[in-house]
């Protein structure tokens, strides 16, 4: 008899922590995120800045949001993917121009030496750019970078490079937006690139990506429909002080809320802080190294070239209440597929 009732017992207990383990589940916006300090700021700030008769109540028109993409919304190693994607552009100009061959930095990036390559330097690979990215319209642009996303795959996982976005930062973008915020990409990347795949990676449509963007030019070919040219002229360098230079120019709001992982995003995250009211300013720290990658080289992680997060930086975010995410600690799964 009191066997029968403590089964029943446990049994009732297995339900109601079933029940409330599927509620929670249901109604946690972040259920990629670990319970712990990152987590509840991100929570702490969107229910202070939209109940309206909370102290720090943002209006609907105000709730800005800005991310960086490379390192922050998607994995940024070995290699920045548009620069894997400037390389792989390389073989059919030289196929348009058989001399390019012998013509450094093409002769290195056909030779697929790795080593090499990752010896190329800033103004090789602004030629390389310059000539891989303009020249076409706006539309053979898009098809081309459209092609090569869906046949080009990382190699380490082997995966599609839109396969790997963080899930945590999904989530992130999703309860912001959920809650009245617009949500940016900031990016050092090209803008036309990253407009290519944006909306339908992250929810982000073309008119809300902030990058580093190239001229074009207005022209009739041939007397028949009008179109934008690409240009070899780089008009919006978007990194660094050129992040909140950028944001007034094509957003003309600050940032309430901005979320990054590297030196280039310092600027940004501080101009968001700086601002009134209750603010949000979050940097990723890359350290896990089994799941993704780990380098900083803040508290001691490997130095990189790719994605640098010093010390310093790491220092600044302490003094100014910037929450710094740990890969490791914060987030249950980087990616969905996990």
């Amino acid at each position: 008899m009191r066997t029968s009732y403590y089964r029943k017992l446990l049994a009732a207990l297995a339900t109601v922590t079933l029940t409330v383990a599927v509620a929670r589940a249901q109604t946690d916006p972040l259920p990629s995120w670990n319970d712990g300090s990152a987590k509840i700021a991100i929570v702490n700030f969107v229910q202070g800045t939209t109940t309206p008769s909370g102290a720090n109540f943002v209006p609907v028109e105000e709730r800005i949001a800005t991310f960086d993409q490379d390192g922050t919304l998607w994995t940024e190693h070995p290699v920045y993917t548009q620069l894997m994607y400037i390389f792989d552009r390389v073989p059919a100009l030289v196929k348009a121009d058989p001399k390019l061959a012998t013509v450094e930095p093409y002769k290195t990036v056909m030779s697929r030496n790795m080593e090499a390559i990752s010896k190329l330097t800033m103004p090789d690979l602004e030629k390389l750019a310059g000539a891989t990215l303009s020249g076409m319209t706006l539309d053979e642009f898009h098809a081309q970078v459209g092609a090569w996303l869906a046949q080009a795959q990382d190699p380490r996982w082997h995966k599609h490079f839109t396969d790997l976005t963080y899930q945590p930062m999904k989530e992130l973008m999703a309860y912001l937006r959920a809650n009245g915020y617009k949500t940016y990409i900031v990016t050092g990347g090209g803008q036309d690139f990253v407009r290519t795949y944006a909306d339908a990676t992250y929810g982000v449509p073309p008119e809300q990506i902030v990058g580093s963007a190239g001229a074009v030019k207005y022209v009739y070919p041939n007397g028949g429909t009008p179109h934008l040219v690409k240009l070899p002229k780089m008009i919006v360098n978007d990194n660094d002080a050129g992040k909140p230079e950028a944001i007034q120019l094509l957003i003309g709001r600050r940032p309430y809320a901005s979320v990054g992982n590297s030196t280039g995003d310092q600027q940004m995250l501080e101009y968001t802080k700086g601002g009134t009211g209750l603010r949000l300013s979050m940097i990723v720290l890359h350290d896990d190294a089994a799941r993704e990658y780990a380098y900083g080289p803040a508290t001691g992680l490997p130095d990189s070239k790719i994605g640098t997060f010093t010390q310093g930086l790491y220092d600044e975010a302490m003094r100014s209440g910037w929450i710094v995410i740990s890969m490791k600690k914060d987030w249950k799964t980087i990616f969905s597929w996990e």
